[in-house]
């Protein structure tokens, strides 16, 4: 009776030391994917700079951005890439954001830079200064002020 009360004991142990470990995985993995990505980028972008990861986002430098994170996997979305510029981007910021956007979505690179000019074109009097649109499977949003442009890639969590 003792020996199948252990047996049972040690089963009943074992199923919650996998359930537990299996509960981590994902989260561990997750990080590693964002980290990757990040590498990635570093490696398929000449001048960017991988800088510190604060709660799932990972702040990137590059000379051509002021501003240049990518964000890590979270409820809504898989990834989303952020990207800050003068008031009017230059070609070479829409062609990093192109590179960047190829590299995180794994689209071809002719495509991103099709959508993120498209996206920058549609700012303006008549569609106002904060512009959603859709390329793609992607959600893109271009927003300026009088002094900055900003661009948010993301792919929601369903596409």
């Amino acid at each position: 009776m003792h020996s199948t009360l252990c047996s049972f004991g040690r089963a009943a142990g074992f199923v919650v030391l996998v359930t537990l470990s299996s509960a981590l995985l994902p989260q561990a993995a997750s990080a590693d994917r964002c980290d990757d990505v990040a590498k990635e980028l570093k490696n398929g972008i000449d001048g960017l700079k991988i800088g510190q990861t604060a709660a799932g986002t990972v702040y990137l430098a590059h000379p051509k951005a002021r501003e240049l994170t990518l964000g890590c996997s979270s409820k809504n979305f898989s990834n989303q890439l952020f990207g800050k510029t003068d008031r009017k981007p230059p070609p070479a910021f829409i062609e990093l954001m192109a590179s960047a956007a190829a590299i995180v979505f794994t689209l071809p690179k002719d495509d991103m830079a099709r959508g993120v000019s498209r996206c920058y074109r549609r700012l303006g009097i008549f569609r106002g200064d904060d512009v959603p649109s859709r390329y793609r499977r992607l959600d893109m949003r271009c927003a300026r002020t009088k002094t900055e442009s900003s661009i948010t890639i993301t792919r929601s969590k369903d596409q």
